[in-house]
């Protein structure tokens, strides 16, 4: 958090809102913050620990980094960790109109990501049970 005259606005609940500007001066080593699904996260205390190393999330910083996000595809745990680096949300004037396409585009993959978990691997089981079979057949004729 900081106290250096932020533009941020507190709604009635407590939740800061936060600037594009305001994001955007957030993109260094010292101080790195990105936005993600309109959450934005102060995320300087984890480049350090970040899998993918610091860079990959000091070229997000200061930026929307949703599809980044998304296309990498973190897991359950990842987005679990990202909640304790959350400080507020991108303010109402700098979302994007069509945030209801991300909604649906995370939805969409993450079932897609589900079949192909139990499919493939269903379809492989399939395959070799049948080749055993044949085998086993044609060696008992001979």
């Amino acid at each position: 958090m900081n106290n250096m005259g932020d533009v941020n606005h507190t709604a009635d609940c407590g939740v800061k809102y936060y600037t594009m500007d305001e994001i955007k001066s957030r993109n260094v080593s010292k101080e790195a913050w990105v936005v993600i699904h309109d959450k934005v996260y102060d995320i300087t205390g984890f480049l350090e620990e970040h899998p993918g190393g610091e860079e990959v999330l000091l070229e997000q910083a200061g930026s929307v980094a949703t599809e980044s996000f998304e296309d990498v595809g973190h897991s359950t745990d990842a987005r679990e960790m990202l909640t304790q680096y959350y400080i507020g949300e991108l303010h109402m004037d700098d979302r994007k109109k069509g945030s209801t396409t991300e909604a649906l585009i995370t939805t969409s993959a993450d079932g897609s990501s589900t079949w192909t978990t139990w499919l493939i691997p269903a379809i492989a089981a399939v395959v070799v049970g049948v080749m055993y079979r044949y085998y086993m057949l044609e060696h008992k004729s001979s």
